[in-house]
């Protein structure tokens, strides 16, 4: 007799019920999961539709090997799937961007942060198009990146309209500029030298004695000193030196008045020894002059230091304090700070500040330079 007719009937049937349960429920489980797997697969199939309908994307390997595009990549390149598939980002590599800036982009991804930022494409047809860029890692258990999914949404028209009102600017602040320069000399040539042959003439009154001697030289004293009140204005509307001379001897004559006015001691390192463009020259004036402005209002310091260097293609500039420092608030942006950055930008050029509250503050200012 077999062991299980041995048993009492309801032990046998209780645990083929118990049995038939249990499979009821790993097949139960299963359909929910295989449930679970749809619905994951068909949000995920959403999430795809979307970004292609949305934006440019593209996965490449860790090489940057392009393994997959979809519809929009090629209608805004003008490649077909199979001239990409296959091939790098140089295929669309506008010569733009410098090495360096390619540098810190494949730096950043292949430590496996996410990249963000805008490139300059070339399209098949010679055409070049501007896009807004994110990409993103997949990282293995290594920590080590083998695939890249870079998401892009163009911004052509944008930066068309962003380049007219730089120009726009620029011409403003040339024009501005030539305005000064004008005044300037109107004060100082005109006005100033007008004030002058007064002083003269009455120099000569009072030594001939034809007026009372004593209320003449106060007179005197007053024309002189609205005199000197001409020439420091039409220095600081825009001082001649730098259009004769150059920035560097316009620099050293600003830092020795600046010093005489507010007795702050300023060190130059200049290393510019030639004159550069007359807009290039401008904003490296202006942006010390205004660095050091806020040195003397915020900063509570007896001393800084301004750098002037010529490097490879390009100029750098620096303006130091040991001072207070603040808190940068990049939403609030000050008059001061917004015509450095403006004045920058007009030239191709780039501005940056750096402080910290009780550790001072750095203004650094890059200048390109052409040819």
């Amino acid at each position: 007799m077999s062991e299980d007719k041995n048993r009492a009937y309801p032990e046998v049937i209780g645990e083929n019920v118990l049995n038939l349960l249990n499979r009821l429920d790993e097949h139960i489980a299963d359909s929910l999961f295989q449930q679970d797997l749809r619905q994951a697969l068909k949000q995920l199939s959403h999430v795809k539709f979307a970004l292609d309908e949305s934006s440019i994307v593209a996965v490449t390997d860790h090489a940057g090997k392009i393994l997959y595009v979809n519809d929009k990549f090629c209608a805004v390149s003008k490649y077909s799937r199979s001239e990409l598939l296959g091939q790098d980002h140089r295929i669309i590599n506008s010569g733009y961007h410098q090495k360096p800036f390619m540098a810190v982009l494949w730096q950043t991804i292949s430590s496996g942060q996410v990249w963000r930022g805008e490139i300059k494409n070339k399209a098949k047809d010679g055409s070049f198009y501007w896009v807004d860029t994110t990409i993103v890692p997949f990282v293995d258990e290594q920590g080590q990146s083998y695939q890249y999914l870079a998401i892009r949404n163009e911004v052509t028209e944008l930066k068309r309209v962003e380049e007219e009102l730089q120009l726009m600017m620029s011409q403003v602040m040339r024009i501005q500029e030539e305005e000064r320069r004008k005044f300037s000399r109107e004060l100082h040539d005109g006005i100033g030298q007008s004030l002058f042959s007064l002083l003269i003439q009455m120099d000569r009154l009072i030594g001939e004695g034809e007026a009372k001697s004593t209320d003449l030289t106060a007179l005197r004293q007053q024309v002189s000193g609205i005199i000197e009140d001409v020439r420091s204005l039409a220095w600081q509307i825009r001082p001649s030196v730098l259009d004769d001379l150059g920035v560097v001897p316009a620099i050293r004559t600003y830092i020795e008045n600046y010093t005489n006015h507010y007795g702050i001691r300023v060190m130059l390192d200049s290393r510019l020894f030639r004159r550069l463009g007359a807009l290039e020259e401008t904003v490296i004036y202006r942006v010390i002059q205004e660095a050091l402005t806020n040195i003397a209002k915020y900063a509570d310091v007896s001393e800084a230091t301004v750098v002037v260097q010529e490097m490879d293609s390009q100029v750098l500039v620096r303006v130091e304090d040991q001072g207070k420092g603040f808190a940068r608030n990049k939403a609030a942006k000050g008059v001061g700070l917004f015509s450095m950055e403006e004045r920058a930008k007009s030239i191709g050029g780039r501005l940056d500040i750096r402080s910290e509250q009780g550790h001072g503050t750095v203004v650094s200012l890059v200048v390109p330079l052409k040819g």
